[in-house]
């Protein structure tokens, strides 16, 4: 919706000596990088990719040209690969790409909190980083409403437990007990 383009994998570390690198994928299925076509890095560069297994793919550049040599993989290292946006399939009912929800206003009660600048997932749970510096758990609980039309997602933050300010925290013993 945003961009017309996705970021669909990282270029790592070379590979041997023959110009092979290894992929970090951002697909749910990494092998599906080949079956894009040409991919676009973020320096403009176009590459097809073909795997040859564990993470480790031979990149073409446009007039299908092999990288040369180590060196020149060396170079390539951490650039980030896009595809075109009409390539990838539209995202099931409550998935979103991570590019739809960038930019987007987030409010709370109707007052603007900020703009979602990243979105995080570390394989427990998505998370909203706001441009204020608030970090939103990507739930149904604490993201209630997406208006992608609107540019503006709900925010519901949980409320946190306090307790007295006078009572002593608790510490645990050596033996794993409480006091």
């Amino acid at each position: 919706m945003a961009d017309a383009r996705i970021q669909i994998g990282v270029i790592g570390r070379p590979h041997g000596v023959r110009g092979l690198v290894h992929v970090h994928s951002l697909a749910a299925d990494p092998s599906s990088l080949a079956s894009y076509g040409m991919l676009t890095d973020d320096h403009g560069a176009q590459w097809t990719l073909s795997w040859r297994g564990d993470g480790v793919a031979e990149l073409r550049d446009a007039r299908g040209g092999s990288l040369a040599d180590r060196t020149a993989a060396q170079a390539l290292v951490n650039r980030k690969l896009y595809v075109s946006r009409d390539k990838l399939p539209e995202p099931d009912a409550d998935e979103f790409y991570h590019s739809d929800l960038i930019g987007l206003d987030a409010r709370e009660n109707g007052e603007t909190l900020g703009h979602v600048a990243i979105v995080h997932d570390y394989g427990a749970g998505a998370s909203l980083e706001l441009d204020s510096g608030l970090v939103i758990p990507f739930t149904r609980t604490c993201v209630p409403e997406i208006d992608f039309a609107g540019r503006h997602l709900t925010i519901s933050r949980p409320v946190e437990v306090i307790g007295e300010a006078d009572q002593e925290p608790k510490r645990a013993k050596a033996h794993g007990g409480l006091t």
